[in-house]
């Protein structure tokens, strides 16, 4: 059944519809052209195009029961590790970080670019590299005049670093200290550098309103945000806690940052320092901070064991995405799914339940679709395969 009101229904016919000839309104009789009336009304009102009132989940064969908020989940990659998918400021690409042997031979994560609805480019490429191929890269994002900005230790060697020794058998993540971020050009080829130095400098994205980049460095001794202002070059320190500070983005207004952030204390904080001395972190206690863009008003949103990480805002800037481990630690930790959570830590939501892993969530511009990366596949078969998918997001 519709429901119009009066005055949505007079409108809708005063202003934008068309009536059928009377030939065919003596055909149709009287009823039936008033319900056309109707549904006209009614889809303008809402937005609703046919083929979103037509949806048929059995066809959506990547999406898994219970993901609500998403529709349509398209795969953009098919092999390898394909991870941080981030959309351009016109939402017509990603760019990515991939070790996909189709695509990449080089051995260790190179970035590349993709169209958002996986057209071909028109020199017939579904993939442009937008980094060296030399080195070991990571996070790419555009700038919002098209440019792409991207960590790599290609200025040190041309070969993948090798990985820092493990520690005592524990999972920890590497910290390059050959990681300067770079600038690609499309339009020249050209890779310039944006913010380099000593040590670590990596992770970077950028505010909606393309004032600022956002990075994660080790120039100050520790793990900590720094923000670079584009057009002056300015630097300034966001954070100054020890632990890790990492994987920063911006509120669709640039005004406050979302982060994933260890805190340790006591002996956690002499291991955490022990191993940062030796190139490494260890990711497993990781929760989400936000905080104004300048650094102020610090508050931590979760507060729940396991890698609480890969954070973005929701564009209405009230919520976060994020991805987490903590419900599945009982069982060895290795399923992540996405969940939303209210700023002040209330609401949460499982978003994912591919039963696999699931993180690094991005919200297009314009808020319609979700790009993300992924274990799962549509014949549910078990892969380690992490591919980008794009979803229409569903409030």
């Amino acid at each position: 059944m519709l429901f119009c009101t009066p005055f949505d229904l007079s409108r809708r016919m005063n202003s934008q519809t068309t009536f059928p000839s009377a030939g065919v309104q003596r055909a149709l009789g009287m009823s039936a052209i008033l319900m056309l009336l109707l549904l006209s009304a009614c889809q303008g009102e809402s937005g609703m195009e046919p083929a979103e009132l037509a949806y048929d989940a059995s066809q959506d064969t990547l999406r898994f029961e219970g993901e609500v908020h998403l529709r349509n989940i398209r795969q953009l990659t098919f092999g390898g590790n394909n991870a941080e998918a981030y959309w351009s400021f016109d939402d017509s690409e990603l760019v990515f970080q991939s070790d996909w042997s189709e695509i990449n031979t080089q051995g260790c994560d190179q970035i590349y670019t993709v169209r958002a609805d996986g057209r071909a480019y028109e020199d017939g490429s579904r993939y442009r590299q937008a980094s060296t191929g030399r080195g070991r890269t990571t996070c790419g994002y555009f700038l919002a005049d098209g440019r792409i900005i991207y960590s790599s230790t290609h200025a040190v060697e041309d070969a993948c670093p090798a990985p820092p020794p493990a520690a005592s058998g524990r999972y920890v993540w590497p910290i390059y200290a050959g990681y300067d971020i770079y600038v690609f050009d499309p339009a020249t080829g050209t890779h310039d550098v944006l913010i380099g130095g000593p040590g670590y400098d990596a992770e970077p994205t950028v505010s909606p309103d393309g004032r600022f980049v956002i990075f994660t460095s080790t120039r100050g001794g520790d793990l900590d945000l720094y923000r670079f202002e584009v057009e002056t070059g300015e630097i300034i320190q966001l954070t100054e806690t020890i632990g890790y500070d990492g994987g920063a983005f911006f509120s669709r207004d640039s005004e406050r940052i979302v982060w994933r952030a260890s805190r340790p204390t006591g002996v956690e904080a002499d291991q955490y320092q022990a191993l940062l001395s030796n190139d490494v972190v260890e990711p497993g206690a990781l929760n989400i901070f936000v905080a104004n863009a300048d650094g102020s008003d610090v508050r931590q949103i979760t507060d729940m064991p396991g890698a609480n990480w890969a954070p973005f805002f929701h564009p209405d800037g009230e919520r976060v995405l994020f991805s987490s481990n903590f419900h599945t630690l009982d069982e060895g930790g290795r399923e992540f799914d996405i969940f939303m959570v209210d700023l002040n830590g209330d609401n949460l939501e499982q978003i994912t339940h591919s039963g696999t892993f699931d993180a690094f969530p991005m919200f297009s511009y314009d808020g319609t679709k979700i790009a993300f990366a992924s274990n799962r596949r549509g014949d549910r078969a078990p892969s380690r395969d992490t591919n980008v998918f794009v979803a229409d997001w569903v409030d």
